[in-house]
């Protein structure tokens, strides 16, 4: 062996499974690893969005816990601490399950119990692996399934993505407004399968580009109302087996407390818990919303074409050169 390469080293943790060979230096553990291995399907990592809803749920449940006398002050402190930590973004390296696995998203719920646990350890002073301090189960996911983790985590995600949507579109329809002012005066021919049929103003075309995306944001508004309620405290099936009684009625209200977003409990747990047609609007609207966007950038590149033998109707800023074979070509 070169004497300049460094061995790895690693620690030996156990699950109903057996045991395994876990890297010392890991914040992750051996249910992570299975998973890895398992479910290698994308090779990409989890969307930090995903990571950051995930910390929130168990900073929520950690908070929760301690209220209702489920979870000790010392360990839910270390925990909430571990937890602010991801959600400031460190560790995320440590999620290393992939985005495509099976289990209903119990992969993503052990890949964050693990990491929460084994950095609440080292705060605690311990030693990364040793579960007698602060238990994956018994203590980061006390109260929980991943059941009602991952759904909820996804919603929570999902309202965020969508929230920075809007933003962008907000953007978007603003610029198109003004530039409807501004080609108000521009005379262009307007067509119909693409044959000239009668004159419109190109600011007209502008404003309808921005009616329709003022549309989607509004239908963005429609889409959060149906991913705001949550399942989080029915547990495995909806029924909150295993939760704390008052656990079950704080945690969702805690949760949109540490947010800030407009988040409320299920008020039927067992349909929340099974069903997903509120994910399905969510793609519906955003489905629309790409429709339109495609369509205008499909406008956008015909008025521009040429500059020879093309419509040439408008000039779109020079973006980089169009072809490797072509120099004088640009897109």
């Amino acid at each position: 062996m070169n004497p300049n390469e460094t061995t790895k080293k690693y620690r030996i943790e156990h699950d109903s499974i057996g045991e395994k060979e876990v890297p010392e230096d890991a914040y992750y553990g051996v249910q992570t690893l299975r998973a890895y291995e398992n479910f290698y399907i994308t090779g990409l990592k989890m969307h930090p969005a995903m990571i950051n809803s995930v910390a929130q749920i168990k900073k929520a449940a950690a908070i929760t816990n301690f209220e209702v006398g489920e979870l000790d002050k010392k360990r839910a402190d270390a925990i909430v601490k571990a937890c602010d930590e991801i959600i400031a973004g460190k560790l995320h390296s440590q999620f290393i399950v992939d985005p495509i696995q099976g289990g209903a998203g119990t992969s993503l719920n052990m890949n964050a119990n693990e990491v929460i646990a084994n950095r609440a350890i080292e705060i605690l002073g311990g030693k990364k692996g040793d579960y007698t301090v602060v238990n994956p189960n018994d203590h980061v996911n006390f109260g929980q399934s991943t059941n009602d983790v991952f759904p909820s985590c996804g919603k929570m995600a999902a309202l965020k993505l969508i929230d920075d949507a809007q933003e962008q579109l907000k953007r978007l329809e603003e610029a198109l407004l003004q530039k409807s002012e501004e080609f108000d005066s521009v005379i262009k021919m307007g067509r119909t399968q693409l044959q000239d049929a009668v004159p419109i103003r190109l600011g007209q075309e502008f404003h309808a580009y921005a009616t329709a995306i003022g549309r989607d944001i509004k239908r963005f508004d429609t889409a959060k109302e149906e991913i705001k309620s949550l399942n989080l405290g029915g547990t495995a099936i909806g029924t909150g087996l295993n939760a704390d009684v008052q656990y079950f009625r704080r945690v969702v209200k805690n949760m949109a407390i540490l947010t800030g977003q407009d988040l409320v409990q299920s008020y039927d747990m067992i349909d929340a818990t099974q069903n997903l047609d509120s994910y399905a609007v969510v793609s519906g609207i955003t489905k629309n919303c790409a429709v339109n966007l495609s369509k205008m950038s499909n406008d956008l590149r015909l008025m521009s074409s040429g500059p020879k033998t093309g419509f040439g109707e408008i000039n779109l800023p020079a973006k980089q050169n169009g072809s490797s074979i072509m120099p004088g070509k640009v897109n």
